[in-house]
């Protein structure tokens, strides 16, 4: 087995789950807190750059508001995110301020990230306090974000920060140590895996399962996550928060927890932000020679080798490829309507002009405006 490669790491994604930061029923855990900043100031001793992102907000909220369960109605959601995150953020920023660290709020929704000028405007900022020492403290904006444009869970944020920020590592510690081949809540004989790709299909049919009743999203969400962050180039550990010094021992090599590998080669800065949307506004299904043309790189997709659009979207929407098996293989920058996509579907391009009237342009994704997944 290779070494871990958070030694080697100079700028890491750390994102710690709320069972992490706070107790149950009672709040945050100021103590753990302490600790996770004692251990940063330590890491960034070793001239690494840190990002923190940490979940615990509406947790927080909800004790501080004296409610005995987390609320399932989007408003109050809202609600004890907007109070617990006051607490979060001056929580972090004193322990933090112990160590001589300067801190920083940063409260993202994808809305951000889907828009391209926000996009490039969030990467200078975290990179700009990265630069300036300062220690971001990341968070999902629980108080205005809805169902459509919420990242549905911190792991998934962290791993599009550490595409962001071309992150060499994205650490996502939890409640578990790490992935094991079956549940162990269930199964006593389940193996933990010591190491994989990130891109192994079999680890999205092994992971499953959730948390606590105050965390959200469960094994699978970081199986995904590490999956996304190694788009970027970044390696990902998933590991127990409750191992003593655990950032720490990871920074020297020890190899806890389960370390997913990113085997592929980063992707260019514009598909990588092609590839961090979440949401795309629809889909065309292609056939097996588009699928395989795509494949072979650096082709764009003609409407000959479209088969099917499904959903609603303008031209310049992003649309989901997706191929025979109805796995999606590639996203990308669709230049006609759907109804028009409709219509060209399965013509040659030489054909747009006789069927729609006039031509804008000859594919219906241009390479540039396509990445492959």
């Amino acid at each position: 087995m290779q070494p871990n490669p958070i030694a080697a790491a100079a700028t890491l994604v750390i994102k710690v789950g709320s069972s992490l930061v706070t107790r149950a029923g009672s709040g945050l855990d100021v103590e753990a807190i302490a600790r996770w900043a004692a251990q940063i100031a330590q890491l960034r001793a070793l001239g690494k750059r840190c990002v923190l992102v940490s979940s615990g907000a509406i947790a927080a909220g909800v004790q501080r508001l004296g409610w005995t369960r987390r609320p399932h109605a989007m408003h109050e959601l809202q609600a004890a995110a907007a109070v617990g995150q006051m607490g979060l953020a001056q929580c972090y920023e004193s322990c933090l301020r112990e160590h001589g660290l300067a801190s920083a709020q940063v409260l993202l929704t994808h809305a951000d990230l889907a828009d391209r000028q926000r996009y490039l405007n969030a990467r200078s900022t975290l990179r700009t306090l990265l630069g300036l020492g300062v220690i971001p403290v990341i968070n999902e904006n629980d108080t205005v974000v809805t169902d459509e444009i919420r990242f549905g869970d911190n792991d998934t944020l962290g791993a599009l920060v550490a595409n962001l920020i071309e992150a060499d590592a994205l650490v996502i510690l939890t409640d578990q140590d790490g992935l094991y081949d079956s549940d162990p809540r269930k199964n006593p004989n389940a193996k933990l895996l010591r190491e994989k790709e990130a891109a192994d299909p079999m680890l999205e049919t092994i992971a499953g399962g959730t948390g606590s009743g105050l965390a959200k999203g469960g094994m699978l969400a970081k199986v995904l996550a590490a999956r996304r962050a190694a788009r970027s180039g970044a390696h990902t550990v998933i590991a127990s928060g409750s191992e003593p010094e655990v950032l720490l021992r990871l920074a020297r090599g020890e190899p806890l927890g389960t370390l997913l590998r990113a085997r592929t080669l980063p992707l260019a800065a514009r598909k990588q932000w092609l590839a961090d949307h979440l949401n795309v506004a629809g889909r065309l299904q292609l056939d097996a020679g588009a699928v395989q043309a795509l494949a072979r790189g650096g082709r764009s997709l003609l409407p000959v080798g479209v088969s099917g659009v499904s959903g609603e979207f303008e031209r310049g929407a992003l649309v989901a490829c997706v191929g025979p098996d109805g796995r999606e293989v590639a996203r990308g920058l669709v230049n006609y309507s759907a109804e028009e996509s409709r219509k060209i579907a399965r013509h040659a391009s030489g054909e747009i002009e006789a069927i729609l009237g006039y031509v804008d342009e000859p594919e219906l994704i241009h390479r540039d405006n396509l990445v492959l997944l």
